[in-house]
């Protein structure tokens, strides 16, 4: 599980940023990339990387300002010339659906797969085995969500000794007894998988959040995730444009962080006006309050253990 920051600008492109868009590499887990939120390039930064359209399995659409949305029709029609013949669904606030269907019908394209297009209120958007994803309103001015990816727990490892100590040796059983509540051995008896498994291996959590003011009450929502990817478009001292404009400070992102007990902190969508040493100023800002905070920038790459 890694995530690939493709855009990580505020409003408008820059030489140094793109807009927004996030991929989530889920490769080893199930083959296939997530996006959240597509801007304008979006397909065109997907280029300098190793990310193939094909594989792209779900889009995740925080709000529908131009700078999330505008790169959407483009990247969804070129995926059909890319060899991608699977299905694909975008999730995104009322409003997703007409724009998709009005771009993709006005401009003639014609997709070489399935598109679904689903309309996401509070609540869970998507599960299957392997995890569940959330929706949860935030303040923009405009409907805007943010998203929490919840990886189900995982068995924990099978005692092995204690498995011996019974006279049951290695082999099939083993992975039978891994994955069913009871087995019945070939003797008769009966074992429950409980008695012989460690405890449950918690599932990472990783929460996207789209644009938004600074609300205390979302600590519930992102409580205890591995990685919270938070917008920044303001430096602390611009905290009045900030709630102005339904945006966040540095400072805001980082005590939302430390209150929630996340264990990393990745700040986005920075305002062009913040250059070179400026950024860094960011980045020390939220330190001061939660360590283990990095500002994104185009191509950043980091890996959920």
């Amino acid at each position: 599980m890694d995530l690939y920051f493709l855009g990580t600008g505020a409003g408008v492109p820059s030489k140094k940023r793109n807009v927004s868009s996030i991929a989530l590499q889920l490769l080893q887990e199930r083959g296939s990339t997530w996006l959240f939120d597509c801007g304008e390039s979006t397909q065109h930064q997907i280029l300098q990387t190793n990310i193939r359209p094909r594989r792209i399995e779900k889009i995740f659409i925080t709000h529908l300002h131009g700078d999330h949305i505008f790169g959407l029709p483009g990247l969804l029609g070129s995926r059909s010339f890319q060899g991608g013949t699977t299905p694909l669904t975008v999730y995104g606030p009322k409003g997703i659906q007409a724009f998709l269907e009005t771009s993709l019908s006005v401009s003639g394209t014609r997709l070489a797969y399935d598109l679904q297009i689903i309309e996401v209120e509070e609540g869970t958007v998507y599960e299957d085995n392997q995890l569940s994803v959330s929706c949860f309103a935030l303040e923009h001015g405009m409907p805007s969500f943010g998203y929490c990816i919840q990886e189900h727990d995982k068995p924990g490892e099978l005692l092995v000794n204690r498995l011996q100590e019974l006279g049951i040796k290695p082999g099939p059983i083993y992975q039978k007894i891994k994955e069913q509540p009871t087995v019945t051995l070939e003797s008769g008896k009966t074992i429950n998988r409980d008695d012989f498994v460690g405890d449950p291996k918690p599932g990472r959590k990783v929460c996207i959040l789209g644009d938004t003011r600074y609300k205390e009450h979302l600590k519930s929502n992102v409580e205890g995730a591995d990685v919270l990817v938070h917008e920044a478009t303001f430096a602390s001292e611009d905290e009045e444009n900030a709630y102005n404009f339904y945006h966040s400070t540095t400072k805001q992102a980082a005590q939302l962080a430390k209150n929630a007990n996340v264990k990393k902190l990745i700040l986005t969508h920075i305002s062009s006006r913040y250059q070179n040493e400026a950024v860094d100023q960011l980045k020390h800002e939220a330190q001061e309050i939660f360590s283990n905070s990095e500002i994104a920038f185009d191509f950043f790459q980091t890996h959920i253990p």
